[in-house]
């Protein structure tokens, strides 16, 4: 009976256990590294089948840029798997999932928007009409009664609803205008 150390058959685990790592778990933990910080926040490998990489892109922009470069990215892939890759494949398809993505949508209720002004908008005339300046004016007469009684804009003195007063200490429009 040989005795060999716990080393040498630690090392022997881990060449095996590299052997029977599957090219697409390989892939995961490299991706990063082939392809760079901010494509790889933007894309993500989805599956190989029949030599294929398929790829999962955040826009169709991403993924017809990535489709330009696709023979270096190829290079850059195969030089990390065992067994090369033929082709990669890039599309909008499998980048989230709809129950991820239902968990991500943040519902802003109407009574939670800063530009809020409450329920009470009467509906009084609500026919067509084929004036254009009647229609304006229709509109103008609307904006003047809903905006009345609202605090003014420090900026450019316009009424402004309260939640963006409270939010960015300024209207809408010139907060708009800081960024």
């Amino acid at each position: 009976m040989s005795l060999k150390s716990i080393n040498h058959v630690l090392g022997i685990l881990e060449k095996q256990a590299k052997w029977q790592e599957q090219p697409f778990q390989r892939l995961l933990k490299c991706w990063t590294e082939i392809v760079g910080p901010v494509v790889a926040a933007h894309t993500r490998p989805l599956s190989i089948q029949r030599d294929v990489l398929w790829v999962a892109t955040s826009s169709a922009a991403w993924a017809q840029n990535l489709t330009f470069g696709r023979p270096s990215l190829l290079l850059k892939v195969n030089k990390k798997l065992p067994t090369p890759l033929v082709d990669i494949r890039f599309s909008t398809a499998g980048w989230q999932h709809p129950s991820v993505e239902r968990e991500q949508q943040q519902k802003v209720l109407p009574h939670e928007h800063p530009s809020y002004l409450g329920d009470d908008i009467s509906h009084t005339d609500v026919t067509p009409t084929k004036d254009v300046n009647a229609a304006f004016g229709h509109w103008a007469k609307i904006m003047r009664s809903r905006s009345h009684g609202l605090p003014l804009c420090p900026q450019c003195q316009c009424p402004t609803p309260p939640g963006e007063l409270q939010r960015w200490a300024v209207c809408s429009v010139c907060a708009a205008k800081q960024f």
